[in-house]
């Protein structure tokens, strides 16, 4: 039997207007067009409904029981990376056959979606504990603390390190027009490694390691660049210089270097790259390295002194924004929690910049 069409809101409202106006069904079947069934019909479920339009429909039934759902969440929750082809199999051990499409489905009404999962540092239960400790030294510090750090870093900028991320707009069938791609070389087509430094005055100079850097030439590079940047960025006296601890900055000579230089160094957490605000300025600085289009390494370190081009503001607002985590006890929580829970750290420094 073939489906027919349902009647419009109009022709509906107008069968119960003629209704009410005293017609009969066959009277007002035959002035619309309409079967004496169907108007009927909609005359009794306006008579109970007080409508016209479609009551709300069940649907098919869920073929997934609410304890199957429960399962469902109990096995998502516990293993975050478990796949929809893992539930399909757990549910058919259970007695229950569906699809990978239904388990999406559920888990969508539930709240969940899939997403990539995020690349963190791996820590170690000691680089949590230290972490834990750094966030509780530092907790009530004010902003005049920061401001007095000069904050530094190495870094390599590769030829098309990050080209990969311009976006263009295109027509359908034009993604490969040549004008609508980047070309890729394999290891980013040459890199240079860069050692920088900044405060929230500024950023300070901006050095290109040439060759494998050893605690010599660290020494050499803190000799003819930290001193003199803290100077031009005027941080005034009692500032610390903050650097990581690979074995080149822990040195016992480069420790004994600063020391002779009445340089006081911010005690830092092992395995804490991303504690380190100076990541977000490299981040900038990339991504003007790749709005400029370099063709070669020396057209790379030209453009890198853009380093310096880079506003005071962005640097005041990283530091401003450490200031604020650390007042309102921000990295205390997330601190305390990720050594309940075991988890990777959250960032306690590094904000949040869109570009």
């Amino acid at each position: 039997m073939a489906k027919t069409k349902e009647l419009s809101k109009d022709v509906r409202d107008m069968i119960v207007d003629l209704h009410k106006a005293g017609m009969g069904y066959k009277t007002i079947a035959k002035q619309l067009g309409e079967k004496v069934t169907t108007v009927g019909e909609i005359i009794r479920k306006w008579k109970k409904h007080k409508r016209t339009v479609n009551l709300p429909r069940p649907g098919a039934p869920c073929k997934i029981s609410p304890r199957g759902v429960a399962m469902i969440m109990r096995t998502v929750r516990n293993q975050p990376r478990t796949t929809r082809e893992d539930l399909v199999n757990d549910l058919k051990t259970a007695g229950t056959i569906v699809t990978k499409k239904t388990i999406g489905n559920t888990l969508c009404r539930e709240g969940l979606k899939s997403c990539s999962a995020r690349k963190v540092p791996l820590l170690k239960k000691a680089h949590i504990h230290a972490r834990l400790k750094f966030a509780n030294e530092h907790l009530n510090d004010s902003e005049d603390n920061w401001v007095k750090v000069l904050w530094s870093d190495e870094t390599k900028m590769e030829l098309f390190g990050i080209n990969s991320t311009r976006r263009v707009w295109r027509r359908r069938n034009a993604a490969y027009d040549p004008k609508n791609t980047i070309p890729t070389v394999k290891h980013g087509g040459g890199n240079i490694m860069l050692w920088g430094c900044f405060s929230a005055k500024g950023t300070g100079q901006l050095h290109r390691i040439k060759g494998m850097m050893d605690r010599h030439m660290y020494r050499q590079i803190l000799g003819e660049n930290l001193l003199p940047s803290a100077r031009a960025l005027k941080i005034g006296r009692g500032w610390v210089f903050q650097h990581d601890n690979d074995p080149k900055h822990t040195a016992l000579a480069t420790k004994e270097w600063l020391k002779k230089k009445h340089i006081k160094v911010l005690e830092w957490p092992s395995q804490s790259p991303d504690l380190n605000p100076i990541e977000n300025l490299w981040r900038e600085l990339k991504v003007r390295v790749a709005y400029r289009q370099p063709r070669n390494l020396n057209d790379l370190e030209k453009i890198c002194k853009d380093w310096d081009k880079i506003p005071p503001e962005m640097c005041a607002n990283l530091l401003q924004e450490t200031s604020d985590l650390c007042q309102h006890g921000f990295c205390h929580q997330v601190l305390s929690h990720v050594l309940q829970r075991g988890q990777i750290l959250i960032s306690l420094i590094k904000m949040q910049i869109n570009f």
